[in-house]
C-alpha cells in the first residue's frame, strides 16, 4: 500500500504482551520510524515492559495498557484518550479486540492487524499463521507493518543501556568473568529439567572458576528456587528490573537459557546466548523463536529433557575461550 510519509505525523503500535515478545518488534518499530521519519511513534505495552520501551531508540512514547481483560467502558475510555491524541496510524502488533474496537472508536484512520478477533473493524489486515511457524516472529512483525509500506534492512534488535554495572553491584566486581543462567521459562512444555540447570551452574562453577548469575522471575527466589548454592552463585532471582537485568547480561559473557525473554533480552545487547528449544511444535519452534544473534547457538530437540547437560556443557567451553 502507497502512503505519503509527509501525511503521516502521528503512530500508534501496541504490544502489550511479554517483554520477550515485544522486543522482537524492535525491526518493525525501527521501519515504521525510517518509512515515516517525521512521524512520532507511540507503543502501548505492558506496564512491567515501559522501561524497555523506553530504552528503544525508535520510540518517542510510550503508553501502560496491562495485557489483562478489559471492560467496555475501559476500552472506550481508551478510544477517547486515543481521539484527542489524533493518531494518523495504528499497527495492532498482538491480535486484540479490544484495542481493535478501541481505534475503530478512536477513529484512526488507516488501522492494521491481524484478521482474527474483530478484525473487520481494522482497514488492512494479514491472516495471522504465525502458529505454522514458517518464519522468524521478527519477519512476521515485518510482514505487518509491512501492509503500510514500512521497510527496513536492519532487523537486528537494540536496546540503549549503560555499560554494564557499577563495581561489587549485585555481588559482581569489574575483574569477574560471568556467565548468566535463566532456568525457568513462561511454558512447562518449553522447560528443561532444572535439576540439569543445577548441574550445569555446579559443572561450570568447579571446572571454569566462572561466577555464574542465577537470574529469573517466579514466585520464590533462586539459589533456593532450583537448590543451588556456593560462592561462585549470584542468586538474582526476583531482584533485578529488566533495565537492570539487560545491564547485567551485557556484562556476562555468556547466557543459558531456555526459550524465554532474556534470550532477545541478551541479543539486545550483543551478548552471546546458548539457547535450549524443543524443535516438535512448529509455533514454539526456533524457526520461530530462537536468538538470531550471529554469536548465537542454539541446541535443538523434539524432547528438550533429551539435551544432555554434558552437551550443553561442551557447547558452553567452545565458547568461553579464555582470558
Amino acid at each position: 500500500m502507497k502512503i505519503d510519509p509527509g501525511k503521516i505525523r502521528r503512530i500508534l503500535a501496541v504490544r502489550n504482551d511479554r517483554f520477550g515478545e515485544f522486543l522482537l518488534n524492535i525491526p518493525a518499530f525501527r521501519a515504521l520510524k525510517q518509512t515515516f521519519p517525521k512521524a512520532e511513534l507511540t507503543v502501548v505495552v505492558d506496564n512491567r515492559v515501559k522501561e524497555l520501551a523506553e530504552a528503544v531508540p525508535f520510540i518517542d512514547t510510550a503508553i501502560e495498557w496491562s495485557a489483562a481483560k478489559h471492560s467496555l467502558f475501559e476500552i472506550i475510555s481508551l478510544a477517547g484518550r486515543l481521539r484527542r491524541t489524533g493518531f494518523d496510524l495504528a499497527v495492532i502488533l498482538n491480535p486484540s479486540k479490544g484495542f481493535n474496537i478501541a481505534t475503530y472508536l478512536a477513529g484512526i484512520p488507516l488501522r492494521i492487524g491481524y484478521a482474527r478477533k474483530w478484525g473487520f473493524l481494522l482497514t488492512h489486515k494479514l491472516r495471522d499463521e504465525k502458529y505454522l511457524g514458517l518464519k522468524h516472529e521478527v519477519e512476521y512483525n515485518l510482514d505487518l507493518v509491512g501492509l503500510v509500506g514500512a521497510r527496513t534492512e536492519d532487523k537486528s534488535l537494540a536496546l540503549k543501556v549503560e555499560e554494564g554495572l557499577p563495581a561489587d553491584s549485585f555481588g559482581i566486581n569489574p575483574q569477574d568473568r560471568l556467565v548468566a543462567i535463566h532456568p525457568f521459562t513462561s511454558d512447562p512444555v518449553k522447560q528443561w529439567p532444572l535439576d540439569n540447570f543445577q548441574w550445569l551452574a555446579r559443572k561450570i562453577t568447579k571446572e571454569l572458576g566462572i561466577k555464574v548469575a542465577i537470574i529469573g522471575k517466579v514466585e520464590e527466589g533462586i539459589g533456593r528456587g532450583i537448590g543451588i548454592e556456593g560462592s561462585l552463585i549470584i542468586d538474582l532471582v526476583n531482584k533485578t528490573s529488566l533495565t537492570e537485568l539487560a545491564c547485567l547480561l551485557k556484562r556476562c559473557a555468556l547466557l543459558v537459557s531456555g526459550d524465554s525473554g532474556p534470550v532477545h533480552l541478551a541479543e539486545c545487547v550483543g551478548t552471546k546466548v546458548i539457547a535450549l528449544f524443543r524443535n516438535d511444535i512448529a509455533g514454539k519452534s526456533p524457526k520461530r523463536w530462537g536468538p538470531r544473534g550471529k554469536d548465537s547457538i542454539i541446541i535443538e530437540s523434539p524432547d528438550i529433557a533429551g539435551i544432555s547437560p554434558d552437551e550443553v556443557f561442551k557447547t558452553l567451553g567452545t565458547v568461553l575461550k579464555p582470558n
